[in-house]
């Protein structure tokens, strides 16, 4: 019980250091396997055991005898479906032709690179060798998320890293079930007719229950058979039926039906999906804490000792430094990346979780039935996994800088808020050159934003989701633009420091409007408008206009006169290079100004000769 216990208080102790430092949460998770396992039993423990040990002498321990294979083996179903779920066939559609070849061309690339590496560096079959570069294919969101999270970069260079990581993932267990259970099917022998159709059968199964199942939960659940209380362990039930039963129908099966069980609902569009992610994506984590310092520990000191040689380095360098830029650049030909961008995503691609968690599996199972190679498995995996993270986590900020992909400042928007208002504004600032992102919960003014060629996040602003995404690296301003005051704060609050490094600004209440005296230091645009002034403006007039500003005396002219007339709110000056400067509250604060510049305001359109003339 202590064990047990121990686990799941060193793994969420794991989690939060990794939320602490930014750090891959992988990696204190497989470092504290490895401490309380063999690193433990070879240097800290006096009689030779293990802190925790999960199969002791293969009959004893917290999993004896099969039973590590079992939990483990269901715990990847959970991940994997998870998986699935967030392979949307529209967004592989949608991302671009770098992404499209990063996860087809870069993943052969990956998967023929690393097998002829590992059969010629380590002498290994070739069905264990593409074995090992099947696992290696995948990144994933988990590991390239804390790494990238505050460097800032160009938003095509986090993009391509973000969705590589999202939609290779699945893609990549997919390659790794196949691989392992071709090698299954007939282990150790020759590859006869029998064997392949046993693989044949593992496929038709896996994908079958997987295709089936998923339509049948989706009419279960649409038809509102199960009460919203059960609908999260149903689906977890569900997941874990599937893995038995097509398990039960085609040894091997079950992996492969979750994976395509989960990509089927993920595209099924319905209502019920987003809750489901939340609940895999707590599960997945409880799951993970678990499973990773359970497999580290399972790892004998002996293993290690096998990987501790030259050869481990020589194809730690080959994946990295040969095999990933390859694929990088092959992906890449003939789109709009520079060399220097081309070269940050070469450096950047760290193994995850995925590739972790299914080499153990495979690596257990393969070596019970006595596979010659399989006690390589898990421990070269591990070493790609831990030596790519750590190399990443250490060198992404200092590489980017090198090659350039550093962005000095940061001039993306980021505006809270998508309504008609924040839709107008963020169409302008599009229009003159700035990267901007809306966020709301209301799916409606998202879609409306999108409609409008915006980018928009539905999101709710008490989430961490937001922090986690890599896309709004290069946001180095904050705009709170939502009619609720207490929202606007709170984003203030909480995004400020990510986000608003150049500058936050929220809309003044209308309390405020009143009170002169109680002016925020961050209000927006003029202490006069308020969110139903702005709403009121664009209804009447939905439009943005520019005027020519002579000097500064000039400036304070028309902003008396956006003051006085409730039909005009001034929004940003515009320099005679291009660039936009938003208008604080306290406009009065506005020193430099030139001819050339402009005021950019919201409204009616002004007349020239009587502003001139004022």
């Amino acid at each position: 019980m202590l064990e047990l216990a121990g686990i799941i208080i060193l793994g969420i102790l794991a989690q939060w250091v990794a939320w602490k430092f930014k750090i891959p949460a992988i990696l204190p998770l497989i470092l504290i396997g490895l401490l309380v396992g063999p690193i433990a039993a070879e240097f800290l423990s006096e009689d030779r055991t293990k802190w925790i040990e999960p199969i002791w002498n293969g009959e004893e321990g917290l999993f004896p005898g099969e039973s590590l294979f079992y939990f483990v083996s269901l715990a990847i179903s959970i991940i994997l479906f998870e998986g699935g779920l967030t392979l949307k066939m529209s967004e592989i559609k949608n991302v671009g032709p770098v992404i499209t070849k990063l996860i087809s061309l870069g993943s052969l690339v990956t998967f023929f690179g690393a097998g002829i590496a590992a059969h010629y560096i380590f002498n290994l079959s070739w069905e264990i060798s593409f074995l090992f570069s099947g696992l290696i294919i995948v990144t994933g969101p988990t590991v390239i998320t804390p790494i990238l999270r505050n460097i800032p970069l160009k938003k095509d260079v986090s993009a391509v890293l973000k969705w590589e990581g999202i939609l290779i993932d699945p893609i990549g267990a997919l390659v790794a079930v196949l691989v392992f259970e071709f090698i299954s099917v007939d282990a150790g022998g020759e590859f006869t007719k029998t064997a392949l159709i046993e693989f044949g059968k593992i496929v038709l199964f896996g994908a079958t229950f997987g295709f089936t199942f998923a339509h049948a939960m989706n009419f279960i659940i649409n038809k509102k058979w199960v009460p919203h209380y059960l609908l999260n362990v149903f689906a977890l039930a569900a997941v874990l039926g599937v893995f038995v039963l097509s398990d039960a129908f085609a040894h091997e099966s079950g992996l492969l039906a979750v994976v395509v069980m989960g990509m089927v609902l993920g595209n099924s569009k319905s209502a019920y999906l987003k809750e489901l992610l939340y609940f895999k994506e707590s599960l997945s984590v409880l799951l993970i804490s678990i499973l990773f310092i359970l497999l580290a520990a399972n790892i004998n000191f002996s293993e290690l000792l096998l990987i501790y040689n030259w050869k481990t380095a020589a194809l730690f360098a080959s994946v990295v430094f040969l095999i990933r830029p390859l694929g990088v650049f092959l992906s890449t030909i003939g789109s709009k990346l520079k060399l220097k961008e081309k070269l940050f995503i070469s450096w950047v691609g760290p193994r995850g979780i995925v590739a972790a968690g299914i080499a153990s599996l495979f690596g257990l199972k393969l070596a019970s039935k006595g596979v010659p190679g399989a006690e390589y498995i898990t421990p070269l995996v591990f070493v790609i996994v831990l030596g790519t993270v750590l190399l990443n986590a250490t060198t992404a900020r200092l590489f980017a800088k090198l090659v350039g992909v550093f962005l000095k400042q940061s001039n993306g928007i980021l505006i809270i808020g998508a309504s008609k208002v924040s839709r107008l504004i963020g169409h302008y600032l599009v229009s003159n050159g700035r990267h901007v992102v809306l966020i709301d919960s209301n799916q409606n003014n998202i879609n409306k934003a999108k409609e409008l060629g915006l980018e928009a996040l539905n999101t709710n602003i008490y989430s961490d989701n937001l922090l986690d995404d890599i896309e709004l690296n290069d946001v180095g301003y904050l705009m709170a633009l939502t009619g609720n005051t207490d929202i606007n704060k709170y984003a203030i609050s909480k995004f400020s420091k990510q986000f608003g490094e150049n500058g936050s600004f929220r809309l003044v209440s209308s309390e405020e409007m009143r009170d002169e005296t109680k002016s925020p230091l961050e209000g927006l645009f003029s202490h006069t408008d308020d969110y139903n002034t702005l709403s009121d403006v664009t209804r009447s007039f939905p439009s943005i206009q520019e005027i020519e500003i002579i000097d500064k005396a000039h400036l304070d002219d028309l902003i008396k006169i956006t003051n006085e007339d409730k039909d005009i709110v001034p929004l940003f000056i515009k320099d005679d290079e291009g660039e936009l400067h938003i208008i604080p509250s306290n406009n009065t604060e506005i020193q430099d100004v030139e001819e050339g510049y402009a005021l950019v305001y919201l409204g009616k359109p002004l007349d020239v000769e009587h502003v001139e003339t004022v």
